[in-house]
């Protein structure tokens, strides 16, 4: 492994702008049954042009850019170990915590990992069940994965099936996980255009499900326009199999004074709001943040059933798809991504710049219900990525220091950054892990999917490479290694010194 603590601002000459500014336009262009972004939906090689790969080359031999599959990070990050893939080869995707168990998600199913031993991880279970993203968190024995693929039926022997049939099938699953060894499948809900992602909202003897998805078409039944809300799921902990959607909460509706309907999107440029990609909750206080297309949204989960939008944002200018959302942990700020390109994209470059397909931190000003989002500034990572390798802003956690706020991050190829958000206006990374591209010749797509802190250690989700350990020395980070989780879904944000 090799160390670089590099920021060269990498040169690109016109015909890399025109050719990003080509790619970018093709994947939005694309139509409703296409264009659900992440990229497990994205092409899992595109070449690039002689002249791009040449550069790749060139940038490679003069050190400005690690080797073909090169490990580097910063001085204050080590690389513990990293466990392949097992026997399910689809797209890695997200992750979740409990005790000393890890749970991550993949396009053909998921995965148990026992990290009671952060250097040796040990496989515990693997579990066959296709159906993109299987998003994935859990909550006491229950475990809840995400299918934003539409299918023949609801089972893990299902087929892929078009959304224009009706009976065709994508929603929630819940698995018994027990006994970690053999988790056993007992409830499903349909939702109307599946699940892309999900939110728990913990709520005594319940749980309450809040489903993002988005790309309704006139042709799919159970996926038609406006789509402008989130399905709600409340589960009973003590009998799941009594599962049901209870509520369809419009957030973006047609009456708003300010922003009726939601973003309308330019072609090209921003995604028009149908729906929510990702929704973070802060139950501490009541407080949700949801990414939606072309909108970021504050919201009230007082009454979880009836969420309630309290601000709405906008960003035609830097911002192509809100994407994931995390609060600090005093709630006063919030960091949106954009992911520009559908993750499927070469964004992290000079032609693109330091403000598209970035984080976008906002403050939150006022109390209760007449909080308002401010934007403070636009972070990206600061080490530019060839051009065959898919980067942009994606998932991550807080690492938690009192008096800090501090992030990792998942940049897909672009690797796994640290960063210092304290200063709304001025943040900088502090650390980073990545590496070299999976590809000179084509744009393949991997790198790390989601990156989060528990526990003391970083743990990253490769999407082609696999699970990969990583550990921070670092004197603003170090106290955060004395709070200890017994659980940790990302998406319902904790309250680490409670």
């Amino acid at each position: 492994m090799t160390s670089l603590l590099h920021a060269h601002a990498r040169r690109r000459r016109l015909a890399v702008a025109t050719a990003a500014a080509g790619l970018l336009a093709t994947l939005f262009a694309a139509g409703p049954a296409a264009a659900t972004p992440d990229p497990g939906d994205a092409p899992a090689a595109v070449g690039a042009s002689k002249e791009l790969a040449a550069e790749t080359r060139a940038d490679i031999a003069n050190g400005l850019i690690p080797g073909q599959d090169e490990i580097v990070h910063s001085d204050n990050i080590e690389h513990l170990t990293n466990i392949p893939k097992g026997a399910l080869q689809g797209t890695n995707s997200d992750l979740a915590f409990q005790d000393n168990y890890a749970f991550a998600g993949n396009y053909d199913g998921f995965r148990i990992f026992d990290i009671s031993d952060p250097k040796n991880p040990k496989t515990v279970s693997e579990v066959l069940c296709p159906g993109s993203q299987n998003d994935i968190s859990v909550s006491g024995n229950l475990l809840f994965l995400s299918t934003d693929s539409s299918r023949s039926d609801d089972s893990c022997n299902s087929t892929p099936q078009s959304a224009t049939i009706k009976d065709s099938w994508e929603g929630m699953k819940i698995f018994d996980i027990k006994d970690k060894a053999n988790p056993k499948y007992v409830a499903s809900v349909e939702t109307n255009c599946g699940s892309h992602t999900h939110s728990l909202v913990p709520d005594g003897p319940n749980v309450y499900i809040y489903v993002s998805s988005y790309s309704p078409a006139d042709n799919f039944p159970d996926c038609r326009p406006p789509h402008d809300g989130i399905s709600v799921i409340k589960v009973p902990r003590k009998a799941p199999e009594q599962a049901k959607v209870v509520n369809f909460p419009v957030l973006f509706p047609a009456d708003h004074p300010e922003y009726p309907g939601g973003n309308d999107g330019i072609p090209g440029k921003v995604s028009k709001t149908t729906g929510c990609h990702d929704i973070t909750v802060l139950p501490s206080k009541k407080l949700a943040a949801g990414a939606c297309m072309g909108d970021g949204i504050l919201m009230s989960i007082k009454d979880p059933e009836h969420p309630k939008v309290i601000d709405q944002v906008q960003d035609n200018v830097n911002f192509a798809f809100w994407h994931s959302a995390t609060f600090n942990q005093d709630a006063d700020k919030v960091v949106f991504t954009d992911e520009l390109g559908g993750g499927g994209a070469a964004t992290c470059n000079a032609a693109v710049g330091p403000n598209r397909g970035a984080d976008g931190i906002y403050d939150i000003v006022g109390k209760g219900e007449k909080a308002k989002l401010v934007f403070r500034s636009y972070f990206k990572i600061p080490r530019h990525q060839a051009d065959t390798e898919n980067c942009v802003a994606h998932n991550g956690s807080l690492i938690p220091v009192k008096g800090k706020d501090i992030m990792v991050q998942a940049w897909y190829q672009g690797g796994v950054s640290v960063w210092d958000f304290t200063d709304s206006a001025n943040p900088k990374e502090i650390g980073y892990f990545e590496r070299g591209p999976l590809s000179t010749t084509q744009m393949r797509t991997g790198g790390s999917w989601s990156a989060y802190y528990y526990n003391g250690h970083i743990y990253s989700n490769d999407i082609a490479k696999g699970f990969d350990v990583l550990k921070i020395n670092d004197k603003l980070t170090d106290p955060a290694k004395r709070v200890k989780l017994d659980r940790l879904n990302v998406q319902t944000q904790p309250e680490y010194f409670d």
